[in-house]
């Protein structure tokens, strides 16, 4: 496998109905919004989705959500240690946070593509570790293209939680959802990190297949099939490892703009793509 020898840009469009893409736990959960009443999906998020997705792909994961946790491993440091040559330099009294990091990134896609910070007390007499491993794959905040709507109701449980209680409707809480937007996120791959991770251009490939499916095997009761949904993903492979603009130049090259007062439907939306000399630009829709 060629590593990474290419900088690389790339920015989503997407859209959610009716549905919470990203609940803020300090807000009542309620969906992100910026002080201008903008939607926001965190890079956290996002990057979840994306593990997601590359583990639906085959690809081993490091940072494993519980609900999708494939090896019943409880702990990042278990999993750490379910590598033998890991499991050596945590119980070793003079440990390489290099070959540490090294192994880490060869062995899991997302610790070379994101990073990782590993920080764990030696096991036995050795000394552990505590590494950070900085990734290429760098990833914005998804912000909507216009402020949103939230619409809040009263969820309530029609059984009884607990035996000997009268049948009755009970209060359990409230469900917030974004009636409609348009959210665009952008990123970058870089290729000095990309060199330091080992991360490839097969893994640079995958990464552009997890953005066209980011919402595949997604499903929950706040985010119901079908109401978020990939509409274009641009992809930009610059011809040197410093690339020949900016990040910020390339991702500008994306304009969205509303064709109706009050859009209610991606229809209701223009794109605008332009262009920069001697960059070329794949453009894919979502499935």
């Amino acid at each position: 496998m060629t590593i990474l020898d290419h900088k690389i840009d790339f920015a989503v469009i997407l859209s959610v109905t009716k549905a919470n893409p990203n609940g803020d736990p300090l807000n009542g959960n309620r969906p992100r919004q910026n002080y201008d009443g903008h939607g926001e999906i965190s890079d956290v998020a996002i990057k979840r989705k994306i593990r997601n997705r590359l583990q639906d792909m085959g690809d081993s994961i490091f940072v494993q959500s519980n609900d999708r946790n494939i090896d019943d491993l409880k702990s990042l440091r278990e999993r750490a240690e379910s590598n033998l040559a890991l499991q050596k330099i945590l119980k070793s009294k003079n440990s390489s946070s290099d070959e540490f990091a090294g192994i880490a990134c060869e062995q899991w896609i997302d610790v070379r593509s994101f990073g990782q910070v590993f920080a764990f007390k030696g096991s036995g007499n050795g000394a552990g570790v505590s590494v950070g491993v900085r990734g290429p794959v760098s990833i914005h905040t998804a912000t909507s293209v216009h402020p949103i709507d939230i619409t809040s109701m009263q969820i309530t449980k029609s059984v009884n939680s607990e035996p000997g209680k009268e049948k009755g409707s009970d209060t359990m809480g409230m469900k917030h959802r974004v009636d409609f937007g348009v959210y665009v996120f952008y990123g970058s791959i870089n290729t000095q990190l990309a060199e330091k991770t080992r991360f490839t251009n097969e893994d640079a490939e995958k990464i552009k297949q997890a953005l066209v499916t980011l919402f595949e095997n997604d499903t929950s009761a706040a985010r119901p099939d079908g109401s978020l949904e990939v509409h274009k993903v641009y992809w930009w492979e610059h011809n040197s490892k410093l690339g020949q603009y900016s990040s910020a130049k390339v991702h500008r090259l994306v304009n969205i703009k509303h064709n109706v007062d009050e859009p209610k439907t991606f229809d209701d939306y223009s794109i605008t793509l332009n262009e920069l000399e001697g960059l070329n630009v794949d453009v894919i829709d979502g499935l």
